[in-house]
């Protein structure tokens, strides 16, 4: 196979370094992470990376390109947060233009891309779990670049920013306490703090540093939203180290009551016993019809944690906007629940959409779906939010969103099914406590809480829609060979044992732009018939492979979700080719 020389860095800044190019990396292997922060899979991956990097430190440098979905991750100021805030260290690209995005031919978030020292590209991988194989791959490469002399090892490039001072960084969610007080998941600083009325910290929970110990001396990862108990504990959403802790508000000590600390993987189980069971990044909790349920961003799901057991209670893992059924439903990353007086509402972020589970289904009051947003006010039908991450029920009845990339608290009112505009101005608002005629915002971005009047008069905006702006791939109209590529990485095969290895689902938005191929197969090559002007691709790509030689052999199941954007064009090509690992 011929070799493909990787195209330049290119973008609108460095952050974490000064600018490089190619040239300057050149002997060392360069993995370019394409991710954007609102992506809870980009989240997982920057996790996976960090032992990656620290066992290759001496050859490799990992350059995360930032190529932004929503409007608000175009922003620079943005950008340099978030990698402050998931403490990324390693140098960042801010691309908004997705210069890079177009260059490499990415398709999807989390995409990596392994560059060798001499320059060329060696694989390619889309979604999370990938990091034990590229592993292995490097063990080999390393030792055939080193056999061949075009290796140079040495100290990656990155500087580390310095720590900002600051009593909360980048807190995430709020809740009242019975005493009055106001608990807040201080995110950036691994704790929980206890707010006075002057807002000021009064007590903090954790040492400040991450990690997941129990007992008097806590620690935590990034942790988001909490719940409390009959018990009068606190039941916590550890979301960077995907468990569910319980606080005891009296001694200050912790105590793990389910997941196991391990990512939630496809094939893993989705009910069983608590402790036993892996989750994947819980945002939120809430008390509903006398069970806690936990906003499983990660799995696109909301699932139900009793004390003992965990399960599904709404979403199937496929991510996007869909109603019914709960099981059936998709959702798509939510982050925030609110208890109502006969529905839950949750903030579903990645489809920027405000919606509902009751009585075995799943509605939606406001969105329009995966690739609409905007900061727009009036019927329900027509109102777009942006990435919202927080929701509250007001003493009225209707419902606060923390409308987090709007930098907005909106109103939904379930009667006249309007949206208006509370509060705008505000730095990432990711959750909002009522206070008597105030709200109390958890402004994340400007690290604070802020008490604000409710507005006896509500703004109502009539915003700009915009539409998630990816680069559109042109295919012809007619017949499409469609493929995904997969190669197990070194020391694993496809794993039949229990069947076919590997799995494909395609659909289209709007349905009539894929005339033939809709549905589910287990080959990873499929012919289509397009027709129509341009519509999202939707396809679906898993492959379980395992251990060749091992004596208790680990299995490993891969899952990639791609949303293509395309128009049909005379003459474009009548090929796709997706890439779930391999070159």
């Amino acid at each position: 196979m011929a070799k493909v020389r990787a195209p330049e860095l290119s973008g609108r800044a460095w952050i974490g370094s000064d600018p490089l190019t190619l040239a300057d990396l050149r002997g060392r292997f360069l993995l370019a992470d394409f991710w954007t922060f609102c992506c809870v899979n980009c989240l997982h991956v920057l996790e996976e990376l960090r032992p990656l990097e620290e066992r290759f430190a001496d050859v490799l440098t990992v350059v995360g390109v930032h190529s932004p979905k929503f409007a608000h991750e175009a922003v620079h100021a943005s950008v340099v947060a978030a990698v402050e805030r998931y403490e990324v260290h390693h140098p960042v690209l801010d691309d908004p233009e997705l210069t890079m995005w177009k260059q490499y031919a990415v398709k999807a978030w989390p995409t990596l891309v392994l560059i060798d020292p001499e320059g060329y590209v060696v694989h390619v991988a889309s979604g999370e779990g990938h990091v034990e194989g590229i592993g292995r791959l490097l063990e080999e490469l390393v030792a055939e670049h080193e056999a061949k002399g075009t290796l140079r090892r040495g100290d990656s490039p990155y500087v580390a920013a310095p720590p900002r001072p600051s009593p909360l960084l980048f807190p995430g969610k709020a809740l009242r306490l019975p005493d009055g007080g106001l608990l807040v998941s201080d995110s950036a600083h691994h704790s929980l703090v206890v707010l006075d009325e002057a807002l000021q910290v009064q007590r903090r929970i954790g040492t400040g540093s991450r990690g997941r110990r129990d007992g008097t001396r806590p620690t935590f990862a990034e942790p988001q939203g909490m719940a409390l108990l009959e018990s009068g504990h606190v039941l916590v959403a550890d979301t960077g180290n995907h468990l569910l802790r319980a606080l005891d508000l009296t001694t200050g000590s912790v105590e793990t009551v389910a997941g196991t600390g391990q990512v939630w993987r496809p094939g893993d189980p989705a009910t069983g016993p608590a402790l036993e069971t892996n989750l994947s990044t819980p945002w939120d909790l809430a008390v509903w019809d006398g069970q806690v349920v936990v906003a499983m961003a990660g799995t696109h799901q909301l699932w139900v944690f009793d004390g003992d057991t965990v399960s599904v209670l709404a979403g199937t893992t496929g991510e996007g906007l869909r109603d019914g059924d709960a099981l059936a439903a998709y959702l798509a990353q939510p982050s925030g629940l609110a208890a109502g007086t006969d529905r839950l509402w949750f903030a579903d972020s990645e489809t920027s959409a405000l919606r509902w589970y009751a009585d075995g289904e799943v509605g939606t009051a406001v969105g329009a779906g995966l690739f609409e947003f905007g900061h727009r006010d009036g019927p329900a039908a027509e109102a777009l939010l942006q990435h919202p991450l927080g929701v509250t029920v007001l003493p009225d009845g209707s419902v606060a969103v923390s409308d987090t990339y709007n930098g907005a608290v909106r109103r939904y009112d379930p009667v006249t099914r309007t949206v208006s505009t509370l509060v705008a101005g505000l730095a990432e608002p990711s959750d909002a406590v009522v206070d008597g005629e105030y709200l109390l915002v958890v402004e994340s971005a400007a690290h604070q809480v802020t008490r604000l009047r409710l507005p006896e008069e509500v703004l109502v905006v009539d915003g700009v829609a915009q539409r998630t702006q990816r680069p559109v791939t042109e295919l012809a109209p007619g017949e499409l060979a469609l493929s995904v590529v997969f190669v197990p990485p070194p020391g694993q095969k496809l794993d039949e044992s229990f069947g076919p290895a590997t799995r494909l689902t395609v659909s289209a938005s709007p349905p009539e732009l894929l005339v033939e191929g809709a549905g589910t197969t287990t080959a990873l090559q499929r012919s289509l018939v397009l027709a129509g002007d341009e519509g999202v691709l939707h396809v679906s790509a898993s492959a379980a492979s395992c251990d060749i030689e091992a004596e208790h052999a680990a299995c490993h199941v891969t899952q990639q979700d791609w949303g293509i954007p395309v128009r049909l064009m005379e003459g474009a090509p009548t090929a796709l080719e997706l890439v779930l690992n391999g070159v």
